[in-house]
């Protein structure tokens, strides 16, 4: 909320509600934030549940997914944050790994940071000539709190910046008549601390403008 209305927007926060509550409130809204929180259903992406996996909220997945798709008709750009990411993957057809200590391998870099969230941990390499090279440049350091990631890309999305493990940090739309963007770290948490926290907020009021 706070970076939003730093850069110049009216936020709305959106109740979990049912498809057409979703059709409804991207009625009113300019742009569209997914922000984080619970594991996404593995049902969602054809999956049984990981011993590991965490805590998941089925209604808010049916949601999100509705905004995303009520967001992509209307045409409005989307912004998605960890989670946001992820449910967007899922949206797209793709997977998820259900829990990366486990399921990855053992030259992971941490992922849960220890410190503080409005510190950058780990370092990102972002693909050349993507949008969000414009924003970041091609390395940019950022913070990361997520035991889930990104495992197979969905159909129209491509991946824009991974870690030094592989592991997926960044997806753009590939489809230049879908405005996405959708990051694993969570800007909202270094929104005073760090260029890859507020910058974030300004590009999506600036993208909502349009």
């Amino acid at each position: 909320m706070e970076g939003l209305q730093e850069a110049g927007a009216s936020p709305l926060i959106l109740p979990v509600g049912n498809e057409e509550n979703a059709k409804n409130y991207v009625h009113l809204i300019d742009g569209l934030l997914l922000t984080g929180g619970h594991d996404v259903d593995p049902a969602r992406y054809h999956t049984e549940p990981h011993r590991n996996l965490q805590a998941t909220f089925p209604q808010r997945d049916s949601f999100d997914l509705a905004l995303i798709d009520a967001a992509i008709k209307k045409g409005i750009p989307i912004l998605g944050v960890c989670r946001g990411m992820q449910i967007l993957n899922v949206y797209f057809g793709g997977t998820l790994y259900q829990d990366l200590e486990s399921e990855y391998g053992d030259n992971l870099i941490q992922h849960v940071q220890k410190t503080v969230f409005n510190f950058p941990i780990h370092k990102i390499q972002v693909e050349k000539n993507s949008y969000l090279s414009t924003i970041l440049g091609e390395e940019a350091f950022v913070n990361s709190f997520h035991h889930q990631a990104v495992k197979v890309v969905g159909d129209g999305l491509h991946i824009v910046a991974k870690t030094s493990d592989g592991i997926i940090e960044a997806l753009e739309s590939s489809n230049p008549d879908m405005d996405i963007l959708a990051l694993q770290w969570h800007p909202e948490t270094m929104l005073h601390d760090s260029k890859t926290g507020r910058i974030f907020f300004e590009d999506l009021v600036k993208r909502s403008k349009k």
